[in-house]
């Protein structure tokens, strides 16, 4: 049986883009979409902690698959820049993330 790879993380909101960065989920480029699933991402969910303008992102992987060229790619970059005045951003403007540590699990 293949295990699907798991990866979670936070990002940062900044204040008052709370709407705004639901609308811009909720209407994701197709073309952004198929880059995701194509690159092995599936079930793929960022949860906001209203409190803290925490964002916390799950995602599985299929077998086999990674992220490494992902964050080089024109569409990913596009989206980068598009979403970069909702959030705290990298130089380059790709979200600054911070690892979250898997610590239970029920399958």
């Amino acid at each position: 049986m293949s295990v699907h790879a798991t990866r979670a993380f936070r990002m940062k909101l900044t204040a008052g883009n709370e709407a705004e960065y639901r609308r811009r989920h909720d209407a994701i480029w197709p073309e952004l979409a198929a880059l995701l699933s194509d690159a092995g991402i599936h079930d793929y969910a960022i949860f906001l902690d209203e409190a803290t303008l925490d964002l916390f992102a799950v995602m599985k992987l299929h077998p086999g698959h990674e992220l490494g060229p992902l964050p080089d790619h024109p569409v990913m970059r596009k989206w980068w820049d598009y979403m970069a005045d909702l959030m705290e951003v990298e130089p380059g403007n790709r979200p600054k993330e911070w690892p979250l540590t898997q610590v239970f699990h029920l399958a």
